[in-house]
Formats: C-alpha cells, sequence, structure tokens
C-alpha cells in the first residue's frame, strides 16, 4: 500500500516538472503577423549578470518617443502582461481572444519586462490599468472595453479596414 502510494506521488511529481519545464526563450521575436517581446523581468532577486540591459530595440529613442512610434506604425497593438501566445493576466488573455477573432495583424509589448515602458503608457493614454489597446493610434481601452465593442459590433467596424487589408496582403 505504502509502495503503490509513494510510485502514485513520483508519477504525479514527475509528470507536473515535465508539463512546467518549458519556457520562453528571451528577445523580439515575429510570429504570423505578430510581434511581441519576452525578455525576463528584472527584480531585485536577479544577480546583474542576468538582468536585461537595453530592452528597447533603439537605446537612442526615450521610452515615451518608443511608444508613441509603436502606436504610430501598429495599426493594432496592444500593451499587456506577457505576450499574445501566453498572456500573464486573465485580461491580457481575454483581449487577445477577442482580437484575434478579427485575424488583423497585432502587435504587442510585454509591459512587465520594463517599468519605465509601463509607466511611459499610463502617461500616454491617462489610463491606469493594463491591457491597453490602441488601434490605428487611437486609444481603445481595456479588456472590457474591447469585449463591449466587440458584442456591439462596433469593434468590427474599427477594424474593417486593418482586417480587409491584412487578407488582401495575405491572399496576394
Amino acid at each position: 500500500m505504502a509502495r503503490s502510494l509513494s510510485s502514485m506521488v513520483l508519477k504525479g511529481l514527475s509528470s507536473l516538472r515535465s508539463t512546467h519545464s518549458s519556457r520562453a526563450i528571451s528577445g523580439s521575436f515575429y510570429n504570423s503577423a505578430m510581434r511581441y517581446s519576452t525578455t525576463v523581468t528584472s527584480d531585485s532577486e536577479t544577480h546583474d549578470d542576468f538582468k536585461p540591459t537595453n530592452k528597447l530595440p533603439s537605446s537612442s529613442l526615450s521610452v515615451q518617443d518608443v511608444v508613441e512610434q509603436d502606436i504610430k506604425e501598429n495599426p493594432v497593438i496592444i500593451y499587456m502582461k506577457g505576450v499574445p501566445d501566453s498572456p500573464r493576466c486573465g485580461f491580457s488573455a481575454l483581449a487577445v481572444r477577442v482580437l484575434n477573432e478579427y485575424k488583423v495583424p497585432l502587435s504587442a509589448r510585454n509591459i512587465l519586462e520594463d517599468l519605465e515602458l509601463k509607466n511611459a503608457v499610463k502617461s500616454f493614454s491617462c489610463w491606469p490599468t493594463f491591457p491597453q489597446i490602441f488601434i490605428k493610434g487611437e486609444f481603445i481601452g481595456g479588456s472590457d472595453i474591447i469585449l463591449n465593442l466587440h458584442q456591439t459590433g462596433e469593434l468590427k467596424e474599427k477594424l474593417k479596414d486593418i482586417t480587409t487589408e491584412a487578407n488582401t496582403e495575405n491572399s496576394g
């Protein structure tokens, strides 16, 4: 009895270990028209050798400039906790699910990786919470607003040109 119980516990532990062993690789990358980054968060427990030193692609730009450039250059961008393939909060996950329904190219930045970026986005939008979604340079809001726009059909209208452009590029 004790032997079967211990083998059950060991099997449970080994399966738990295998399900949590995959980790995201640090850096920025593109995936099917989605751009996002996954650098490691900086905290006081992390040794200096392992802390990211430059999280933004161009050191000549201020964080505020990066936010403005992101919003200007990306038809749909979401500043979120985590990345679209692996959101780190339920609200970010909901926003990504809703936006993915429209098959639009979605750019994203993980605000958990850089406190300065997080504060710059808050300052830019005058909105305190995340995720924050911008469509065609306009601040839309968070997951609750995106969901409401989706349910009323207004989001489809806002994304109509972007959806058409993305589908035209993919079919051409």
